[in-house]
């Protein structure tokens, strides 16, 4: 496997992304982290991150022996890498090894940032870096998290959690979510929306979603939300309100709230405006700094309210995340921190 991505010449290295690989680790939260981080973009024009697979071991034995990884560097490669991510292993009650314990508080210490994929947030746990920290985990081992670990802040019924320096994502799917979160706050909308494209995924869960949705797959074909969302995504700069969409949908606005919860596990005013807000943070990186007209193009209505929900969404100003993502001689190439 090759583990390392090659990046243009010019211009500053990409973000070095470092995944733990342990004993008894789950593949399917591997792939997923080499699918979103370790994968060249071509149609990006840019390596986006330097990945690197580790262990503290020369070879190490997968989820109930299903293969065995070798070829992969020690775990020096998490001492130099931005964003280190966790071993997740099905066995919870087990104690991570001490040398992976280290490399964790090690990253910890110097300023990495910790990513926890399902039961990683246990390997966080341990290390003793989630105290008082915000977390989440799979929902069937929360109340044995919350046993263990009293003084982390589980929030069991999210899809992630985005505590600034260390993430935590819940069950096996939402890796993936919490992967292009990452790559959203690193690269910006445009970027994210392209890797999504790749994987064929939702390219925006917004992480209060609900980890268990009742009922991904419709019983009945026509109560299938897609067609609304289309309709809607085409809408979005016009007064478009729950109650709209209720109507094209020819439900009461309560079945669509019910719907919504059960095939998205969020809500159908939560979906509109995260949609609206992902659309203004695109049209930003296209270039239009007239923040007005991104507000009423995106249907958020004013500057100030698109202010107020990309500082509560991402952390930024209108104006910063221009200055970080947006089009032209000043927009970042390569490394995000």
């Amino acid at each position: 496997m090759a583990q390392e991505s090659s990046h243009a010449a010019s211009g500053p290295p990409p973000h070095r992304v470092a995944v733990i690989v342990d004993e008894n680790s789950n593949p399917f939260e591997l792939g997923c982290a080499t699918e979103v981080f370790g994968l060249r973009r071509p149609e990006i024009g840019r390596e986006l991150y330097d990945f690197r697979l580790c262990s503290p071991e020369p070879r190490t034995t997968m989820r109930d022996g299903f293969f065995t990884l070798a070829g992969v560097a020690g775990l020096e490669a998490a001492d130099a890498a931005d964003t280190v991510i966790v071993p997740n292993r099905p066995d919870v009650a087990t104690p991570r090894r001490p040398a992976v314990l280290d490399a964790v508080r090690r990253a910890h210490r110097r300023g990495a940032r910790l990513v926890g994929f399902c039961s990683g947030a246990f390997t966080l746990a341990e290390a003793g870096v989630l105290d008082g920290r915000r977390a989440t985990a799979h929902w069937q081992w929360a109340d044995d998290f919350r046993a263990r670990f009293p003084s982390v802040r589980l929030e069991e019924d999210v899809l992630f959690v985005d505590d600034g320096d260390i993430l935590t994502s819940a069950g096996s799917a939402a890796a993936l979510d919490l992967g292009l979160h990452l790559v959203r706050r690193d690269h910006g909308a445009e970027v994210a929306n392209s890797v999504s494209r790749r994987l064929v995924f939702a390219a925006h869960r917004d992480g209060g979603q609900r980890q268990f949705i009742e009922r991904p797959v419709p019983d009945a074909p026509d109560e299938s939300l897609a067609p609304l969302l289309e309709w809607a995504q085409a809408r979005l700069d016009t007064p478009l309100a729950v109650t709209d969409l209720a109507a094209r949908a020819a439900v009461s606005p309560a079945t669509l709230h019910r719907r919504f919860r059960a095939q998205l596990g969020t809500t159908p005013l939560a979906w509109l405006t995260g949609e609206r807000l992902a659309l203004a943070c695109r049209l930003i990186e296209r270039g239009e700094s007239r923040f007005e007209i991104v507000a009423r193009r995106s249907g958020l209505g004013t500057a100030a309210n698109l202010r107020a929900l990309m500082r509560r969404t991402t952390g930024l100003t209108p104006s910063a995340y221009r200055a970080r993502f947006g089009a032209g001689p000043d927009a970042p190439a390569g490394r995000a921190r």
